[in-house]
Order: structure tokens, then sequence, then C-alpha cells
């Protein structure tokens, strides 16, 4: 707890998503934060393409974010349909599949769906300084007085009040405060891929596939979810009228592959997996789907290998508080979750919000930090767990092999 009434100072570790969604409430709200960021610039991160936004998610976008930059992101979101998930088998015989249901129904301004690129540059829009890129955080060390100092690998340093934990999956921050709390791994492999929509198109994608998320469940134990980004205006034309100085780029519309499949069904290692290049693991995902039906087949060769990667999944199970003190954890770092569903965004949103709230509170007064950080942990927990389990159900839904990790 601090000892003294002077201006609170937020560190926050990580410029994905959930770090810049708390920068954004808290330099709304006046506190003063700095964001530390080990990517050399925006265009550094690789963390799949669009973004479902759930209910929860965006009404956590909407009060941190000022109210232009909801415009931006509104103008420049997934252009909506109500198709829903579907479900087909490798022959395109429709299967069954889970029903989502949402609240906003049918408004003219619901966010549903983001491209993730446009997003973090959104978040970033009109933070200037407060963001500090090429900066790898290494280790904190805690202060008499009850601060932090946080310690980067080009020998900086920075002190704060806070010390926000938004470095992802891996974090080092939770490495060092609690090294016993490993994410575990699920044992499914991934392909994110992008794919652009008139190439799918012009190759055969079906009607039936074009303006929905579709699920593909091969018998082989191979899946592909294929999810559209119809952008709703261009990018660069809704920026120059909403926030001239927001740097967006234009993307045409395109679809994002998932590819999913089980590690022992890969035949290979994990190391020799990992090391594929993007233009290998296109031709490993065409090669996995040689027998489906021919208007699937077309579809993959059109993926782009240089934004293909592959990734492992992995879950936080159970979600925990961390221990009272300056530092807080917030997204990946606290309640890794794998993407299906695209839950662990949304909840990395809904913890920015919430942890804006609690912050700003101890800033004016009203609440004492031990307090409020305990309030703030218990919510995140339940709502996590909540988020954690959903994303497992989904998983195991679509990868029946989870049920046994």
């Amino acid at each position: 707890m601090r000892t003294t009434r002077s201006p609170m100072h937020v560190l926050v570790i990580g410029g994905g998503i959930g770090g810049l969604c708390l920068a954004q409430g808290l330099h709304r709200a006046g506190i003063a934060v700095t964001v530390y960021e080990r990517d050399e610039s925006a265009e550094g991160r690789r963390q799949g393409y669009r973004l479902r936004i759930s209910p929860e998610g965006e009404y956590a976008l909407r009060e941190c974010l000022p109210p232009a930059l909801v415009e931006l992101l509104v103008a420049t979101s997934n252009e909506r349909d109500d198709a829903g998930l579907v479900a087909y088998d490798e022959h395109l015989v429709q299967q069954w599949a889970p029903a989502f249901e949402d609240p906003r129904g049918n408004a003219p301004d619901k966010i549903d769906a983001v491209d993730r690129v446009t997003l973090r540059r959104i978040l970033l829009a009109g933070l200037g300084d407060v963001v500090r890129f090429g900066k790898t955080f290494e280790r904190y060390e805690r202060t008499a007085d009850g601060r932090v100092v946080a310690h980067f690998e080009d020998g900086s340093t920075a002190e704060g009040d806070v010390l926000v934990a938004a470095d992802g999956t891996n974090s080092r921050i939770r490495a060092q405060a609690r090294p016993w709390d490993v994410p575990r791994d699920l044992g499914v492999r991934t392909v994110f891929s992008r794919i652009p929509r008139a190439s799918a198109v012009d190759g055969g994608m079906p009607e039936v596939l074009r303006d929905r998320f579709s699920y593909v469940i091969g018998s082989d134990g191979h899946h592909i979810g294929l999810m559209p980004m119809t952008f709703r205006n261009r990018p660069t034309e809704a920026a120059a009228r909403l926030w001239p100085d927001a740097e967006l780029v234009d993307l045409d519309d395109y679809y994002m592959s998932v590819f999913n499949v089980h590690g022992e069904d890969l035949g290979m290692t994990d190391e020799a997996f990992f090391a594929l290049s993007g233009e290998e693991l296109c031709a490993l995902v065409v090669e996995r789907t040689s027998s489906w039906h021919p208007d699937l087949r077309g579809i993959f060769r059109h993926a782009e290998p240089a934004v293909t990667f592959a990734v492992a999944l992995r879950a936080t199970d159970p979600v925990e508080a961390w221990e009272d003190g300056p530092v807080v954890p917030l997204g990946d770092a606290v309640h890794t979750m794998p993407p299906s569903g695209g839950v662990g965004a949304n909840t990395a949103v809904r913890d920015a919000a919430a942890l804006t709230r609690a912050l700003v509170a101890v800033e004016r007064g009203e609440r004492e930090r031990t307090e409020a950080f305990a309030e703030y942990q218990k919510a995140m927990v339940e709502y996590a767990t909540e988020g954690v389990q959903m994303s497992l159900k989904i998983a195991q839904w679509s990868i029946k092999k989870v049920q046994d990790a």
C-alpha cells in the first residue's frame, strides 16, 4: 500500500490486447501508465487474425476506450451476419454444432468480430509514448516502501506503484512470482493461417461456407475452422473520418483458417513440427485434407504462407488468484485458454475494464489497494474459470481426444 497520496504510476508488462486496453482505460481516467512491450513495433505480433468479440468483451472495450475509438472499432469490425456456427464433416455433410445466444441481438453497432491487427492499432491510438517498444522484461523486485521495480534485458529499469503482468502465456512475471503455476499442454497442435476471400471463392468455396463461421470435423482426426472477416469499411477510410492519427492499414476481406490436430496424429516430433516454415505448414494442411471434399481441398491451397504459423494449445486449470502485493495479473498470464470460441481475448479485455475500475478507486482514495485487488481477482477467477471451461468444452467437441488430456 502506498504511504503517500502522490499520483499512482502503473507499469504494464506486455502490449497485447489486454495490456493496451488497460492502458487506454487508465489513460482515459488520468492515471499515469507505461506499457513495456518486447516487440520492436506494432508490426511484431502474430497471434491469429480474426477475433470474435463477445457481449462481455464489447462492453469492456466500450468502457475503456474513448468514444471516437469505439466508433472506429465499430466501423472496421466484421460485417455482421447471424448464421452462427455450422459444422460439417469432411464431405460437407452438415453436423450438429453448439448454439450461442447473443443478448445484443441485431443492434446496428454490434461488434461481433474484428481483425486482430486493426484492433491492436486502435488500442495503440492516442497513447503516444505511453507504450515503449523493444523492452523485454527480465525480472522485478519489491522495494521497502511497497513499490516495485521492473528490470529489462537492456539494463534499464522502471519503478512504479503497481506492476501488471500482461505478458501472456509464457509470462516471466508469473515464472518469478509463481514458478509452479504453469499452463498444461492439451496435446493439440494448431496451424493458424489466412486465406484471401476472393481467392477462396474463386477456388471453389461452396456458397454455404462463405458468410458464416464454419467448422469441418474430419473423421481422420483433423479439424479446420473457417471464420470470415469482411470489413464494414476499409480501415484507412474509417480512420481518416474518425481518428486521423490512427495508423490503420487496409486488408482485403479474408478467412482465418485454424487447423487442429492432436499431437499423437502428427507423425512427427514437436521439434520438427514447430520448425516447419509457413510454406511447409500450408503444405501439411493441404496434404492432411487431400481426401476431403474437392471444394474444401481447393480452399486451403490459397492460404498465405507468410502469415501461417503453429502453436501448442494450453490451458490454466485451475485459475487461481495471485498473492497480495503490488504485482497483479491480467490476461493469459493468469488464465491461459485455447483459442476455441474466441474466449481468451474477451476475458483479457474484461480483466482490463475491471482492473481499471479497481485502480481508479485506489487512486481516488475510495479503496485500499489490498481490498481492491482482492475483489478484482476474486471476480476474475470466477469469470475466467468459466471462460477456460467453455474453451475446453468447445475444444473437446472439436478435438475429442482433448477429453482425456
